[in-house]
């Protein structure tokens, strides 16, 4: 028999509430990947290479930058050039752009004046390389980025339709088999659930510079990165914010489109890159934010309410009451794991038990990203 007035049939309600909340985000949002990519399966191949312009940046980049930018070079795609600026690299860089600029014909490099000042260099390397390409789409990568195929260029392209202004792709790290390589491999393919999934619903909010293309008149039209020059990063997921709108944005989610990343050499690189995104995070605008804080809390009240309520329901002998709380556990767990496998599988990340992990410990996962960034000060993301 329920006793409707008892604190576990309070809580099993409150846990409900809090499962349909979470079904939602679930289910209607980070499931939005999977779908999309039986779609883009079955889609016919566009006829149309219009020429692009890929950019990046490099500083200090060593080895790496031959291998990946050899990957990008070698892009089977009719008409393609690879502008690549210098920011102060040692010698190494500057060795390797010559070297590679003697071997392809469509590799072009500059560099960042030593002068320039009171603005992001990467920002600023970014608006020389634009403003130096010859061709209308403009392709934005990293140097510690690697196309996972030749086909890159060509399965972006397939998005760049009458109305598209912008492209967002999927990018992630390579794996170590460490348990840290998990953890980020895991929280990036999450992000990417998250904002892609929102761009896949015509609610874009952001982007990373890892894996993106614009068109170049767009980026002028709007006066590419002039709205955020004193902060020290937001070329990528701000500008994505503050232009990209329900008919001009697309996703590209083919397994040619990925991107891989190499894996941070240090942990505190990462974790600096998670505390940059929660610094340009306050400048967005609409109602992102609030999206994202209400999934973390929800989830975190949920399991909380679960805890709660089965030890609530055993004391009060609520038998009734715990196997429902139960079930709402049950329910939730199975419908995040389908989800979260489906859409691990389609982007080829292989992450077997860790995902049941990251889920339970996510919102601390948060809570640790908040306290990083409320105890930095604000001379570490604007510029002077």
């Amino acid at each position: 028999m329920i006793e409707y007035h008892s604190i576990s049939f309070v809580i099993s309600i409150a846990c409900s509430i809090l499962l349909i909340i979470q079904l939602i985000y679930i289910w209607g949002i980070y499931n939005r990947m999977h779908r999309f990519c039986k779609k883009e399966e079955e889609a016919s191949s566009e006829k149309d290479f219009p020429p692009i312009s890929v950019i990046l940046v490099t500083k200090d980049t060593g080895p790496v930058l031959k291998d990946n930018l050899t990957a990008i070079l070698e892009q089977e795609y009719p008409y393609f050039e690879v502008i690549v600026v210098n920011d102060e690299s040692a010698g190494e860089d500057e060795d390797t752009l010559k070297l590679l600029e003697n071997e392809y014909k469509n590799l072009y490099h500059t560099f960042i004046p030593k002068t320039a000042r009171y603005i992001s260099r990467k920002k600023l390397g970014i608006s020389m390389g634009i403003k130096a390409s010859r061709y209308h789409w403009i392709v934005v990568t990293d140097p510690y980025c690697r196309p996972a195929t030749k086909k890159w260029l060509y399965s972006l392209s397939r998005h760049f339709t009458a109305e598209t202004e912008i492209v967002l792709g999927y990018s992630n790290f390579v794996s170590n088999h460490t348990a840290f390589a998990r953890h980020i491999i895991t929280d990036t393919l999450f992000q990417s659930m998250r904002y892609l999934g929102r761009a896949l619903g015509g609610k874009a909010y952001m982007g990373t510079g890892y894996n993106m293309a614009y068109r170049k008149d767009f980026y002028e039209l709007h006066k590419g990165f002039a709205n955020q020059l004193n902060l020290q990063r937001g070329e990528d997921d701000l500008f994505v914010n503050a232009v990209a709108t329900k008919k001009n944005t697309k996703v590209a989610l083919s397994p040619d489109s990925i991107v891989r990343r190499s894996m941070p050499g240090f942990r505190h690189i990462w974790k600096n890159e998670k505390i940059s995104y929660a610094v340009t995070g306050h400048f967005y605008r609409g109602w992102a934010n609030w999206y994202n804080a209400i999934d973390t809390w929800s989830c975190a009240f949920f399991h909380a309410s679960v805890i709660a309520g089965i030890i609530f329901s055993l004391i009060e002998k609520q038998w009734i009451l715990t196997g429902c709380i139960g079930l709402c556990w049950l329910i939730r767990f199975l419908s995040s794991m389908i989800v979260f496998k489906q859409t691990a599988n389609d982007m080829g990340e292989d992450l077997r038990y860790y995902l049941p992990v990251y889920d339970l410990l996510r919102p601390w996962f948060s809570l640790k990203g908040k306290l990083r960034y409320w105890f930095r000060t604000e001379s570490d993301f604007i510029r002077k």
